[in-house]
């Protein structure tokens, strides 16, 4: 089997590896090189340093708009092209190239959260569940038929950062499952989604790391766990802007100004929000790094 790999980020390294296992991937599209760092300097894309670890071909279109470009693609005469977090929108023209078309590893449990941020926005919204759908792409966003599909629980506690490195590992077992169906000549039966529960997950923007102290602790400690590591959630408490790596919420009655500091102590610093109150537990001051609150209230002794 020939198979074309499209990815950039990290999460989707593990899905390349596992369709390389046997040598068949014989090309890997990437993300242009961006620049990156203090010294802005043209950085590689995680994927396209494991396809040059690999011997893999690397190719960079910035889209697909052009003949050219899909020609290359055709010339490679792939049976199948693997998606996995590319950052592009593949038109029509494009997903019928593959003998067996486009498959997607999508870090959620369709028609949930589709789009960009499936992760953090399931987070953020309170949800127990995420998963991922290995889906037929088709021209609408995260809209095709779900092929293969694993649920996982999300912790209590578990941040942006921590789901995304168990999906990403879980994209990798269903992507495995289906190569190896699609080896043995038994093509996965595709599932329509349904047309309810419908959610979109759209793109982070930083602007929403400032946190709103009118809106509930259970709100705010979603956004807080989402939002790590990136883009990171920030507040000014006692006159201080911190950002905030770790906080819970305390179902706890107070009748005070949204956003006042109730309490400093070595269990946190607690916050009251309009409902409920959010108790800081791992902060960072400008310019240093993630400490706990009793290791900052040393820094602050007027809060003690």
């Amino acid at each position: 089997m020939r198979i074309v790999f499209a990815g950039t980020p990290d999460f989707a390294v593990p899905c390349l590896r596992a369709a390389s296992q046997r040598g068949e991937v014989v090309a890997v599209y990437t993300q242009p090189d961006r620049p990156a760092g203090r010294g802005r300097e043209l950085t590689p894309s995680p994927v396209k340093r494991e396809a040059l670890l690999r011997g893999i071909e690397v190719f960079q279109p910035e889209n697909f708009k052009s003949v050219v470009s899909k020609d290359a693609l055709r010339a490679l005469k792939p049976d199948l092209m693997v998606v996995v977090a590319y950052g592009l929108i593949l038109p029509q023209s494009v997903l019928d190239i593959p003998t067996y078309g486009c498959w997607n590893v999508h870090a959620s449990l369709l028609p949930r959260w589709r789009g960009a941020a499936p992760i953090q926005r399931a987070i953020e919204a309170g949800d127990s569940e995420s998963g991922v759908c290995l889906m037929q792409m088709e021209k609408g966003l995260d809209t095709g038929p779900v092929l293969l599909s694993q649920s996982l629980q999300i912790g209590d506690q578990e941040t942006g950062g921590q789901l995304h490195d168990r999906l990403s590992a879980l994209g990798a077992q269903v992507l495995s499952d289906g190569l190896g169906l699609l080896r043995a000549d038994i093509r996965p039966v595709p599932q329509p989604q349904p047309d309810e529960g419908v959610t979109y997950a759209h793109k982070l923007d930083k602007a929403e790391a400032r946190l709103d102290w009118s809106q509930s602790a259970t709100v705010l400690a979603n956004k807080v766990r989402a939002f790590n590591p990136w883009p990171m959630a920030e507040a000014v408490v006692a006159g201080e802007r911190l950002r905030l790596h770790g906080a819970v919420a305390l179902d706890e009655a107070h009748g005070t100004e949204p956003g006042s500091l109730l309490r400093a102590g070595r269990d946190g610093l607690d916050v009251a929000c309009a409902e409920g109150v959010l108790r800081i537990r791992v902060l960072q001051r400008d310019g240093g790094k993630a400490i706990t609150a009793a290791d900052y209230l040393n820094g602050r002794p007027d809060l003690r």
